[in-house]
């Protein structure tokens, strides 16, 4: 039996809703939330920034990690972001080399756990099982990983090149986080309203890429 596979990136469709999308989409994306503020909080903690009785910072329970303007980004455009891990770079031995390690582990501990369920694909596909939910998985975590390239916080490339700002810019990078989600947010709308779309066009077929190479196709 062929996988049947559902659009990637995959954005809900209010026209075309069917329970199964929406209930694989809403588990993949509280996967990948989870997954993805879980590995910053994890690095972080191994390179020094270490918290005892934190239970907000480490907690699989991913109802914990959601963020409402993340959380809304991916019911418009299919991509978001977890609620910020409070990294302190005081504590790193080489504070910017390692607060990049940091952010950048969330999209590829991703991208990592779209490889391991890539597995479960293959296998599936091999028994002759139809690997529909584990296909959405794959799809909303590359998304998110590819996404975080975007320059705006609180996604992480955004996150990386805020904290990076010389001390004397902090006023600048106050301004920048807090305009930040309503900045991808409003990206996210134009996103949906354009025909061409705007950074769609060049991040899409990576992710597309990135997707079928995963489950091997």
């Amino acid at each position: 039996m062929p996988p049947s596979n559902w659009p990637v990136p995959f954005i809900l469709d209010p026209q075309h809703l069917a329970v199964d999308a929406v209930v694989s989409f809403a588990v993949s994306v509280l996967l990948a939330i989870t997954i993805n503020a879980e590995a910053q909080a994890f690095i972080a903690t191994f390179l020094g920034d270490s918290r005892t009785g934190d239970s907000r910072r480490f907690n699989f329970n991913c109802l914990l990690h959601l963020s409402l303007l993340g959380t809304i980004c991916y019911l418009v455009a299919g991509f978001g972001w977890p609620r910020t891990v409070d990294i302190d770079p005081g504590k790193f031995k080489h504070p910017r080399a390692y607060l990049v390690i940091t952010r950048m582990a969330g999209p590829i501990a991703n991208l990592l756990l779209a490889s391991i369920v890539g597995s479960i694909v293959m296998i599936m596909m091999a028994v002759n099982s139809d690997p529909r939910v584990f296909l959405m998985v794959i799809g909303v975590n590359v998304t998110t990983a590819i996404y975080n390239l975007i320059i705006l916080p609180p996604l992480a490339a955004g996150i990386l090149v805020s904290e990076l700002l010389p001390p004397g810019f902090a006023t600048l990078k106050h301004r920048f986080l807090q305009v930040g989600p309503f900045l991808i947010l409003a990206l996210a709308f134009l996103e949906r309203l354009s025909p061409e779309g705007i950074v769609s066009p060049y991040l899409n077929p990576i992710i597309v890429a990135i997707f079928n190479y995963i489950r091997g196709s």
